[in-house]
């Protein structure tokens, strides 16, 4: 580029430019890009319209090369954006995720506050026709809407207005490029459009049906290696070391108990387990049969 300054490391004014830019996870203002510039480097004197004019030739260069990316002022300051011509690619890569970030009744809200802001609480649900309390504070922890101060009607409500990250999260630069009620209706009746919406629902009906296929092929896959289980024995060798049924030991316990009770001996005395042949009582009986018959 023609009068591109050098530095002394040998980095050029509009690689810099270029990498506070690329580097800034915010859109960064050409005044805070003048600034860090100008702080840094006393030799160098330059101005918004310098930070412009470079932007403008990165942007030529990156047109002569068929890069796929740009830069664009969006949200108060400069940040790098795709390349419209690739949008629709982006689009079908990127639609699940926009669908999921904001519901249905957050959209509503959320263009309800960017048409008619600074709108109060009260009038969103009046346009809407139920409560949106729940659905203004999602909206604020998104940082998508803020409140701007308070109304003059009775109760003073609080006032909500878009963000500098609602305009980021659009790729607009300011509420002024939203697109008209008429815009909109042209938008949804055009074929292109209609053609697209139809194109995603094939891919998201697609998606599903392979989420559905990758679930019966897992089932399949535990139904073979439990047959193949089944063919080396395993499962019987699982049922050999189970432990057996309380109830089938219970009923063991009794029939053996009952078994001994039956050939235990019973004694003199009617209880059992008193044996009468003790060897003792043997002999003592023996002695004094014996002695009657001396007698």
């Amino acid at each position: 580029m023609k009068n591109d300054y050098e530095f002394v490391d040998g980095t050029r004014l509009s690689s810099v430019i270029e990498a506070l830019i690329f580097a800034s996870e915010e859109p960064i203002p050409g005044s805070k890009v003048r600034d860090i510039i100008v702080d840094n480097e006393e030799q160098i004197e330059i101005t918004e319209e310098t930070v412009q004019d470079f932007v403008d030739k990165l942007n030529q260069r990156y047109d002569e090369n068929g890069l796929s990316f740009r830069i664009e002022r969006m949200g108060g300051g400069y940040t790098f954006v795709t390349q419209k011509k690739y949008h629709y690619w982006l689009s079908i890569f990127q639609h699940e995720n926009a669908y999921r970030k904001l519901s249905q009744s957050a959209i509503e809200s959320l263009a309800i506050v960017a048409y008619r802001q600074p709108i109060t609480k009260p009038e969103v649900d009046q346009i809407r026709g139920v409560d949106s309390g729940y659905i203004l504070r999602q909206l604020m922890e998104k940082a998508l809407i803020e409140v701007s101060g308070r109304a003059d009607s009775p109760g003073k409500p609080l006032l909500y207005r878009t963000t500098k990250h609602f305009l980021r999260h659009f790729g607009i630069n300011s509420v002024d490029e939203l697109p008209k009620p008429r815009e909109i209706d042209e938008i949804l009746k055009d074929d292109d459009m209609a053609e697209h919406r139809q194109l995603l629902m094939e891919r998201q009906l697609m998606m599903d049906e392979m989420e559905d296929e990758e679930i019966e092929e897992e089932e399949n896959a535990i139904d073979k290696v439990l047959y193949e289980m089944k063919d080396q024995g395993v499962e019987e060798t699982i049922e050999e070391q189970k432990p057996d049924d309380p109830d089938e030991e219970d009923s063991e316990t009794s029939d053996s108990v009952d078994e001994k009770d039956a050939d235990a001996p019973i004694s003199t005395n009617g209880q059992n387990g008193e044996e009468d042949h003790h060897p003792k009582k043997n002999k003592e009986t023996k002695d004094n049969d014996q002695t009657n018959e001396e007698e």
